[in-house]
Order: C-alpha cells, then sequence, then structure tokens
C-alpha cells in the first residue's frame, strides 16, 4: 500500500469518528455532568495518547520536554480540552445536537476574524464571502433549532459561537509553538487531568460508581473524539504528498453526523440544518481555495 492510500484511510478513519461525536456527546451528557465527562474523557484520552506515544518511543521525550514549555502547556491546557470542552458541552446540553455541531464549525470563519486584530492580517474578498456564507448559514441553523425545540436558545447559541472563539484562540497559539502536534496534545491532557479533577471536585464530586452507560461515554469520547481521531488525522497529514487532497473529506463529517443523530438521538433533520451547513462549508471551502492557489 503506497502512502497516499494510508492517508486516505487514516483521514476517513478519523471522519468516521468525528461523524458519531455530537451523538455521543448528547448520550453521555443525558448521563452525567458536563465536568464528570470531561474529566473521565481527558484521562481516557491521556490514556491513548500515552500508548501512542510509548509505541512510537516518543513517550520520553515528551515528558523531558514539559520543563522547558510548562507555561506554554499550561495555557494550552487550559483552552484545551478545559475551556473549551466545558463551553461545548454545555452548548450540547442546550441545543438539539445538529445545531450544536454544525454551529462548532463556523470555527475556521472566526480565525479569519481574530486574525485580523492578532495577527494584523487583511481581509481578502474570498474571506468576506466566506465570513458572509458562514454567518448566514448560522441563521438557517438557528431557525432549524427552533423548529425543533419550539423557541431559539439564545445562551445555547451564544455558548457554541463562544467555543469557536476558543477554539480559534487555541489553534492560533498552538500554530506558534514548533512542538510536534501529538506530543502539545499530550501534554495539554495530561495537565488538563488534574485540573479538571480539582474543579469537579470543588464543584460537584465525582459519582461514586459509574454505570455502564456512563463508563462507556466517557471511554468513547475520551478514545475516539479527543485521542485516536487526532492521531488518525495527523497520519494522513503525515503519509500525504498533498494536503488538498485529504483535506476536502473533513467535510464529509457533519453531513454523516446529521443521520447519524436522526437515527439515533431521533432529532427530525430539517432543510434549514443542510442549508446552513451547506453555506458555512461552502465558505470554508471558497477561503480556502484561496490559500491553496
Amino acid at each position: 500500500m503506497n502512502n497516499n492510500k494510508r492517508a486516505v484511510i487514516y483521514a476517513l478513519s478519523a471522519v468516521a469518528m468525528w461523524s458519531t461525536v455530537a451523538t455521543a456527546f448528547k448520550l453521555s451528557l443525558a448521563e452525567m455532568t458536563l465536568l464528570q465527562l470531561l474529566t473521565g474523557a481527558s484521562f481516557f484520552s491521556t490514556l491513548v495518547l500515552t500508548t501512542f506515544l510509548l509505541f512510537q518511543g516518543q513517550l520520553r521525550e515528551a515528558l523531558a520536554d514539559i520543563t522547558f514549555n510548562l507555561k506554554s502547556i499550561l495555557v494550552l491546557a487550559l483552552l484545551n480540552p478545559v475551556l473549551y470542552y466545558v463551553v461545548l458541552f454545555k452548548a450540547y446540553e442546550l441545543l438539539p445536537a445538529q445545531v450544536a455541531q454544525s454551529l462548532n464549525y463556523t470555527w475556521a470563519i472566526t480565525l479569519t476574524l481574530l486574525s485580523v486584530p492578532l495577527l494584523k492580517h487583511r481581509l481578502t474578498k474570498r474571506d468576506l464571502i466566506a465570513i458572509v456564507f458562514g454567518y448566514v448559514g448560522v441563521v438557517f441553523i438557528s431557525l432549524s433549532g427552533k423548529s425543533i425545540s419550539g423557541e431559539l436558545n439564545y445562551l445555547g447559541i451564544f455558548l457554541a459561537m463562544f467555543s469557536t472563539i476558543i477554539w480559534a484562540l487555541y489553534w492560533l497559539l498552538n500554530a506558534r509553538d514548533k512542538r510536534p502536534p501529538i506530543i502539545k496534545l499530550f501534554q495539554s491532557f495530561l495537565f488538563s487531568v488534574p485540573i479538571l479533577l480539582v474543579i469537579t471536585l470543588s464543584v460537584e464530586g465525582l459519582p461514586e460508581t459509574y454505570n455502564v452507560k456512563q463508563l462507556f461515554g466517557v471511554a468513547y469520547v475520551g478514545i475516539f473524539e479527543m485521542g485516536l481521531a487526532f492521531i488518525c488525522w495527523q497520519m494522513a497529514l503525515h503519509f500525504t504528498d498533498k494536503v488538498s487532497r485529504i483535506s476536502t473529506l473533513i467535510f464529509l463529517s457533519p453531513f454523516i453526523s446529521l443521520f447519524i443523530i436522526n437515527r439515533v438521538l431521533g432529532e427530525p433533520l430539517f432543510a434549514t440544518t443542510f442549508i446552513g451547513l451547506a453555506l458555512i462549508i461552502l465558505g470554508i471551502i471558497v477561503q480556502q481555495s484561496e490559500k491553496q492557489s
């Protein structure tokens, strides 16, 4: 098997895992609080990343590197997974899964807006088109939320959009850090577990025992959404000789996810959700096409 085929297999594996997480979030949050879910999932993600680095022979390097990058690791850990997932999980608590997931895809457009004050970038015509498409898409998706629940949950919509700001800030800081991506993620999760444990114990405490559904939820979210999916995507980027060959595959994920949400959670799918999501993704594609041209 040549490297490009390996890249596609890894990329499709990541897409398959990301396609299930919106449903997994909703099912898991029905069984436990968001802090309990995030703490448990971060623990399982740390185990996955530790195992991967151990087999790659990079674990010692990752641990030794902590002393030299302590401040950066702590800042990134507080942004992701701590703050990002607290806000995102709360949005999933308040909104239908299809709405929270679709709004979360505007992070790439949020990144463009933040790059203006933070990186002194200028908005191009394609950027402006992407912004218009993206936020018109947000309006359509919000209408879907109203159709499902009977009213607009403004706090949920705000939190879903705020999560994109946190993720964009994390991405900007992460891009400046030259450590290997998987090592950076491992270090962030390694630090996040004790931080989240202290917060959870202080606020509400952990369950005395985890039932099967709770244990499966934290394990699934931690292993697949926070761990293996990222590893597979990084492996895809490593093996491909052309990033654009696999980058468009990621846009399959939200549409596949909608059908899983419908089948498993029973949420009715509305045309406004598809229109809104299509507009957001079209805006991102327009924006990316400029970078690749």
